[in-house]
């Protein structure tokens, strides 16, 4: 008969989450993820087989969560091109930016070099600019392009406000994006 999990699955890569953006990928070790999830090394492994296995998990979790987070913002901010700044602007929360631009772009390495996980960001990729595209265009085309755009100057406004922390990330970004948009209608 088999036992049942005293910790739910997502409850523990949650947990994992946490300890991967302290250490990185590589440092998520079984004896880690022990101590940081309360479960023993053995049953760590009953779960997820090997070291590799169970870092895809937690970072397919973290996929999931993304998705849901994508999901929410585009249910919840206004189908305009104001409303896409927003949303762009909830994915990314100014409490979390410092750890963002650091620690994520560990955790964005092992999603770029898995094919599983490579798969799992094109899609959120794809679903993100759907969204955008209906919020910039009643053109189809024409707003998937400007999608395309838009989620590269939001990465990039990120990647800038790391190197440069002139002001709060939340500012610089939505500043950065506005500025598109206005560029984008003419507007000086």
């Amino acid at each position: 008969m088999a036992r049942h999990k005293t910790i739910p699955d997502e409850r523990v890569l949650d947990t994992l989450l946490e300890t991967m953006m302290q250490t990185g990928p590589a440092g998520l070790t079984f004896a880690r993820a022990a101590k940081a999830s309360g479960l023993s090394a053995a049953t760590l492994v009953q779960r997820y087989g090997d070291r590799e296995k169970m870092v895809q998990a937690v970072l397919l979790r973290a996929w999931d969560r993304l998705d849901a987070e994508t999901d929410a913002a585009d249910a919840n901010t206004a189908a305009t091109p104001a409303g896409a700044v927003d949303l762009l602007m909830r994915l990314m929360p100014a409490q979390t930016a410092e750890r963002n631009a650091t620690d994520g772009l560990l955790l964005l390495r092992e999603d770029i070099r898995d094919p599983a996980l490579r798969a799992r960001g094109a899609a959120w990729a794809y679903r993100l600019v759907e969204a955008l595209a209906r919020r910039l265009s009643d053109d189809a085309a024409k707003g998937t392009r400007l999608a395309w755009q838009m989620a590269s100057i939001w990465q990039g406004a990120h990647t800038w406000w790391a190197f440069t922390r002139e002001e709060p990330a939340d500012r610089a970004i939505r500043r950065v994006l506005e500025n598109w948009l206005d560029d984008r209608n003419g507007r000086a």
